[in-house]
């Protein structure tokens, strides 16, 4: 995968972020691009629930946004 690609990627995964937590902002989401013990927080905060919540939810976008799927994970 080239650098495009993993951009291109990276826009999907954030796109798909704010459908499922619309209260997040983009400083929140541009959290998640290195600083994710902050962003994980920031979901906790905003939305109540659980660190490792968050993770499964994140990882099964991740899964999603990389195999071009438009299914929603929340």
């Amino acid at each position: 995968m080239n650098n495009d690609q993993a951009e291109g990627n990276f826009k999907q995964l954030k796109g798909k972020i704010k459908e499922t937590w619309g209260k997040l902002t983009d400083d929140d989401i541009a959290l998640f691009n290195g600083q994710r013990d902050q962003f994980f927080g920031k979901l906790q905060e905003q939305y109540g629930i659980a660190k490792e919540e968050a993770e499964k939810k994140i990882k099964a976008l991740e899964e999603a946004s990389s195999s071009g799927s438009s299914t929603k994970a929340a």
